[in-house]
């Protein structure tokens, strides 16, 4: 993954949490589909667990443990 795309990573978290606090995984991964993340990414946005609302550091956790888990920090680094 290039520099951008890790950027793209960063970048759509800062959007998400742009005008609120909070954000349903329902949001997550509508606009992860709309930004078209990597092929890589979109499952693991997917398969986020489902507990109601999402604050941008308990995301950012989650998104950056299952990076990890799958073993894809080298590609993607970490996003906060």
């Amino acid at each position: 993954m290039s520099e951008d795309s890790r950027e793209v990573l960063q970048r759509f978290l800062d959007n998400l949490f742009r005008d609120c606090g909070r954000v349903s995984r329902l949001d997550v991964i509508i606009r992860a589909e709309t930004l078209d993340l990597d092929a890589d990414l979109l499952p693991i946005i997917a398969n986020l667990p489902s507990a109601g609302s999402y604050t941008r550091q308990r995301l950012a956790d989650q998104i950056n443990s299952a990076i990890v888990g799958h073993g894809l920090s080298r590609q993607y680094g970490t996003v906060d």
